[in-house]
């Protein structure tokens, strides 16, 4: 009896829950799928127009052109010369970066930077220091270069290559 009464114990058990292994396979699921769809939206959507649906496009349908990605070209050196003052003369060092877009316009700077310097240096040795003391003067002086160093590529190359011309430096002594 004492075996009958053992193996009654044993089928009497109840089977355990079978809710946490429902929890996990769920929670696992749903971490699965929010992986994979930050997977999807960082790594799978991309602006490339696939071959079969670039051609049902019309040209009504295109947008603009967008345009290239800015460049910044860095003048190799810092423009330093005087000006002559009310008082005394004034020594400016001014640093130059240019705004370009596109790897061709980059290029085409670069390999015109002498030509690039010298319109600049004689813009900015024009300048009046009373002007270049305020905020406006060195604004006005930086649309002079822009249009100067435009005009002279434009002789040059034919179009507009700088789309600006950034002061990164300018100190007046």
């Amino acid at each position: 009896m004492a075996k009958e009464e053992s193996l009654e114990l044993e089928s009497t058990e109840a089977p355990k829950s079978k809710k946490k292994l429902f929890i996990f396979i769920g929670v696992g699921v749903l971490a699965a799928l929010l992986i994979g769809g930050a997977l999807w939206f960082f790594l799978g959507s991309s602006d490339e127009v696939p071959a079969d649906a670039e051609g049902a496009k019309t040209e009504a349908e295109a947008p603009a052109a967008e345009p290239a990605m800015a460049a910044y070209v860095p003048m190799p050196r810092p423009f330093l010369f005087n000006l002559p003052g009310p008082d005394r003369s004034r020594l400016v060092e001014i640093k130059v970066q240019l705004m370009v877009r596109g790897q061709d316009d980059d290029v085409l700077t670069q390999k015109h930077i002498p030509l690039i310097e010298d319109a600049l240096l004689t813009t900015f040795s024009g300048a009046d220091v009373q002007k270049l003391s305020t905020q406006a003067g060195k604004d006005e002086l930086r649309q002079l270069a822009l249009l100067s160093v435009q005009n002279t590529l434009q002789s040059v190359t034919g179009r507009k290559v700088v789309e600006k011309v950034l002061f990164t430096g300018f100190v007046m002594q």
